[in-house]
């Protein structure tokens, strides 16, 4: 055993132990041991991949040691714990590090450049995209591995530093050759049993990231707006229908008006038609439930596409489609065919290449010229959709993109999926709530195909024919065996290179999947699936999925689903949900507010135990507010790693002989009281309550140094049998203490086991009570004494070293009785010659006499 330091202390210990559990394996996932016990004897976690790009947060160090809390009690238990981790390299967020970090823009037209070197590097703020240099796709995707790989290398010695128990040897990239064939692999067997499909359809469109958006990435801004009354004319020549919209730039976008059935307003034009402003299109007047009668003039118009409802009506109503916004978000050079009048196609050329903002600049003046705008009412904020990492509002263009079915329009598969989700426990209960709705609300399927370049290429080629147009009906698709694939410098089988683009031959598709159509396969990616069939069946479905409440509709219910097309089952048997980390006015923390505190300061100042305690005093799903410049519950959490070193360095200065018993009452008492808070802290541990744990721990543990070692300290000294029972219940005590403890106070606990026991507290047994046959209540009452004691001393103006001649303790009877059990240990902390009992009805202490003071 190694010496104990004259003055412990927690700097350093971070290293020290990080670089022993690496060389000792401590945390490495047993196979030949889990394949002895079996599934049941295995305890697995989904692991949250963090997005690689940029930092990591004060957030990933709460919601990450909370799962790590976990981990380690159960590896105490004795379960072989399978605890990955992975890094989300490819996606939207990382293609724009990017871009800012290498000053750079991808152009797939371009050819690649061995000898390329990118303009900057490490820039930190945003680069024009007319400033960025066009690059190649495959230089782009080299830099975006090159930019990933250094900052997981960060990220991972974070981890390390704040002392997370996984197991670095089952580590996954979402975009290594591995994932991409995982990836690709259960996408065809989407494709093969009916799921995946492609349609052109209206999509929710990114004009930034050039690339389509799914509905679970879609955020509410408030932006301002104006409501616009426009004169459509009645084709009849009675007069005229006013609407109001926001958005009079979609004007020759439109294909009807609509109002609701039971309108009295407009049921005598309904089948009739009118004629728009400025345009003069003829288009009908309909009638649908979702129209409002109380918005506006109650009818609106319908264009292709304004908003999520156009898209409804369009569809419901089998309306023809006149897009006019482009992938740039601008107005397109071509206006539609129904645009026939000399005027109406010189007003739309007027508008044509325009922003959006531009284009409706120019047509309420336009408007204003014809009379055609009757009013524009007062400006407001309405809530807009937009990509929830981008700086735009969302626009709807048509487009053709790839899509898994999920239950929006299959409602079998919605039944499953929500039977599915009541399997699961959710920790806490009320966020299953937040899932059920997710799954109720969905009003399309999953959108998978992204315009992106750094992401899992989709594996499909689309034959060309006599005049080069693709067949979309009859995809390409490659042999499993082939897998991974990328279908744009790979030809198909039974192609040549040299057909690619040309009739008859065939074309890739260019497109990518979805970041989350990835990242919903992290069981399988982590768990080997189709790579290593025994690792699957020893670890899935997985005990956990820890997750932010932000992600369940995105991440767990796109992982949920893919494991519900796949297996027919749940993906793991428990959702831990965290909350969000707020900042002191109770805002979330967020980049793009730029409230963000980045941890690795914290953790250098305050230490890791200090940091992991502050994160597990919270409960799942709780809110939990940060302040960088008055951390308390950190700073409570420093004092008691130092306080586990000292107390521990104190406690074995007692030598314990050999054999010897725990006989006194109020070390049977203690003995007995540490038995209760082992049940309550394994019963919240295995209820996922971590922060109950550590509460009731952390209580005794105070009570244990401030107390009872206060009271038995002069008898551990004495020695004889009496001294032999303190010493070796505080023996006992400190190794229980240390081993529930350990989940949180990781280094500081391991320190201290290192002093007196062989290999890891992190391995070792987590503790069982020992049946002590004492009486809680004895030390209850004696502490509550010892408390009384130390008041009278103090209202005596005496220091607490101060001997006494005589004092009397004051108590009801029962507790008296107690009290007398532990008589010997109040007369030595108190250091009390007679100590007398008296009944009353309130504990006290009276008639204290101090001894004379020499000088």
């Amino acid at each position: 055993m190694p010496e104990i330091p004259d003055k412990p202390a927690l700097e350093g210990l971070e290293a020290k132990w990080g670089e022993r559990w690496e060389n000792d394996g401590t945390y490495l996932f047993d196979r030949d041991a889990a394949r002895s016990v079996g599934r049941a004897g295995v305890y697995s976690v989904d692991t949250p991949p963090p997005t690689a790009s940029g930092s990591l947060h004060i957030g990933h160090v709460f919601s990450y040691t909370h799962t790590d809390v976990k981990s380690r009690f159960e590896r105490m238990r004795g379960k072989q714990v399978f605890y990955p981790i992975g890094w989300d390299d490819n996606g939207l967020p990382t293609e724009r590090r990017v871009q800012n970090y290498y000053g750079v823009r991808c152009d797939p037209s371009l050819p690649y450049d061995p000898d390329f070197v990118p303009p900057f590097e490490g820039t930190t703020k945003n680069i024009k995209a007319a400033d960025q240099v066009p690059i190649s796709r495959r230089n782009f995707i080299e830099l975006c591995e090159k930019l990933t790989v250094e900052d997981e290398k960060t990220f991972e010695d974070l981890f390390r530093q704040l002392g997370l128990s996984v197991d670095y040897t089952q580590t996954y990239r979402t975009i290594s050759d591995d994932t991409i064939r995982t990836s690709q692999l259960a996408f065809l067997k989407n494709l093969e049993r009916g799921e995946a499909y492609q349609a052109l359809a209206p999509t929710l469109w990114d004009v930034d990231f050039r690339s389509a958006i799914a509905q679970a990435e879609l955020e509410d801004r408030e932006r301002p707006a104006a409501y616009h009354r426009l004169a459509f004319h009645k084709t009849d020549g009675s007069g005229d229908i006013h609407i109001e919209t926001t958005r009079p730039e979609l004007l020759a976008a439109c294909v009807a008006l609509v109002a609701h059935p039971d309108d009295e307003r407009y049921q005598p034009h309904f089948g009739k038609t009118v004629r728009t402003p400025l345009f003069d299109v003829e288009v009908p007047v309909l009638a649908h439930q979702l129209a409002q009668p109380d918005k506006g003039s109650g009818i609106a118009m319908i264009c292709t596409f304004g908003d999520v409802t156009d898209i409804i009506w369009w569809r419901e109503l089998d309306l023809p489609n006149r897009t006019i916004i482009g992938k740039d978000g601008r107005v397109v050079a071509d206006a539609p065919e129904a645009i026939t009048s000399e005027a109406g196609r010189t007003a739309y050329a007027d508008i044509a290449g325009k922003t959006v903002f531009s284009a409706q600049k120019l047509m309420i003046e336009k408007l204003t010229e014809t009379g055609e705008l009757v009013s524009t009412g007062a400006s407001f904020n309405h809530p807009v959709k937009f990509f929830e990492k981008g700086d735009r509002p969302l626009e709807i263009v048509s487009t053709r993109q790839w899509y898994v079915r999920n239950g929006a329009r299959d409602e079998e598969l919605k039944a499953k999926l929500l039977e599915l989700g009541d399997e699961i426990e959710w920790h806490p209960e009320f966020m299953r709530v937040r899932f059920e709705n997710w799954v109720n609300g969905l009003s399309g399927d999953w959108l998978v195909s992204r315009q992106r370049f750094f992401g899992v290429p989709i594996p499909v080629w689309y034959p060309l024919d006599e005049n080069g147009e693709r067949d979309f009906g009859n995809v390409i698709v490659p042999d499993a065996a082939e897998l991974p694939i990328d279908p744009t410098s790979q030809a198909p089988s039974g192609y040549r290179e040299d057909q690619r683009g040309v009739p008859g031959g065939f074309e890739a598709e260019s497109d990518v999947f979805d970041t989350w159509a990835t990242s919903s396969l992290t069981p399988q990616l982590a768990g080997g699936w189709e790579r290593d069939p025994e690792l699957w069946d020893l670890v899935a479905p997985f005990d956990t999925r820890p997750q932010g409440q932000d992600i369940i509709r995105t991440w767990l219910f796109s992982t949920l689903l893919r494991s519900a097309l796949q297996d027919d089952r749940t993906a793991w048997r428990h959702a831990s949900i965290s909350g969000f980390i707020v900042d002191p006015d109770r805002k979330k923390m967020s980049k793009s507010k730029g409230n963000v505190v980045t941890p690795a300061d914290i953790l250098d100042k305050h230490g890791s135990d200090a940091v992991r305690y502050w994160a597990a005093s919270s409960r799942l799903g709780a809110d939990a507010a940060f302040d960088p410049q008055n951390p308390t519950q950190i700073k409570i959490g420093r004092r008691l790693a130092i306080k586990v070193l000292n107390a521990a360095k104190f406690v074995l200065g007692f030598e314990a002989p050999d054999g010897a018993e725990v006989t006194e009452p109020l070390d049977l008492s203690m003995l007995a009281e540490l038995d209760r808070v082992i049940e309550q802290a394994t019963a919240a541990l295995d209820a996922y309550d971590h922060a109950r744990a550590l509460q009731v721990t952390e209580e005794f543990f105070w009570t244990f140094c401030d107390d009872y070692l206060e009271m038995v300290k002069e008898r551990a000294y004495s020695g004889g049998d009496a001294g032999a029972s303190a010493a070796a219940a505080l023996r006992a005590a400190l190794s229980t203490l240390l081993r529930l403890l350990a989940p949180v106070v990781s280094f500081a606990t391991e320190e201290v086991w290192s002093w007196f026991q062989p290999g890891s507290v992190h391995n070792a047994e987590w503790p069982s009570p020992s049946g002590a046959a004492g009486d809680p209540a004895v030390l209850t009452a004696a502490s509550q004494a010892l408390i009384t004691i130390r008041r009278a001393k103090t209202e005596a103006k005496a220091s607490q070293k101060t001997a006494v001649t005589s004092a009397t303790v004051v108590a009801p009877a029962d507790q008296m009785q107690l009290l007398k059990l532990a008589e010997a240990d109040l007369k030595a902390v108190g250091r009390i010659e007679t100590l007398g009992f008296e009944e009353g009805e309130d504990l006290a202490v009276t008639g204290i006499e101090l001894a004379p003071q020499e000088g």
